[in-house]
């Protein structure tokens, strides 16, 4: 079994829904402190063996897995996280602003609140990154044709007895 399919496992095969909250409190907490470290130091490149970075950050290889999972989205490089074991080698290079619009838009305010963001994109650029968030996801109507009014289609007709047909 890869590791990611372990990730998944983990992830999905909670026996309540205690237990769920539980699993998601205690990975989330992990996985900020992750991201913290990463915006305090400004580290750009993370590369080194899973296990390796797994226990430089106090989480155990599925944990760092699905670290891996949630940023594979905000990246430079693509990796197949399917071929990923705990002795594997990566080397990813994070695309910051990438990384904030999709916390962004998976609403995960802890994540896009830290502190350690205000060393990498300025208070104005954060806000505008919100922005195109938020018009991305408005929708706008087009104008409708009515009834009565010239086809469109430039035949003279009403709508209604041309292409409105």
């Amino acid at each position: 079994m890869s590791l990611f399919e372990k990730w998944q496992q983990l992830a999905d095969n909670c026996n309540s829904e205690q237990e769920e909250l539980e699993f998601w409190k205690d990975y989330l907490k992990k996985e900020a402190s992750i991201y913290e470290e990463i915006l305090d130091k400004k580290i750009e490149v993370i590369e080194g063996k899973i296990s390796d970075l797994a226990a430089s950050h106090g989480v155990s290889e599925e944990y760092f897995m699905g670290f891996l999972d949630g940023i594979s989205e905000s990246l430079k490089n693509e990796i197949k996280l399917e071929d990923l074991e705990a002795d594997s080698e990566i080397k990813i290079e994070i695309d910051f602003e990438k990384l904030y619009y999709n916390m962004v838009a998976v609403e995960a305010h802890w994540l896009y609140n830290l502190d350690g963001w205000n060393n990498i994109l300025s208070e104005e650029r954060r806000k505008e990154i919100q922005r195109e968030y938020k018009s991305s996801k408005t929708i706008v109507k087009e104008n409708k044709i009515g009834r009565n009014e010239p086809c469109p289609c430039g035949s003279g007709k009403k709508y209604k007895k041309c292409c409105g047909k």
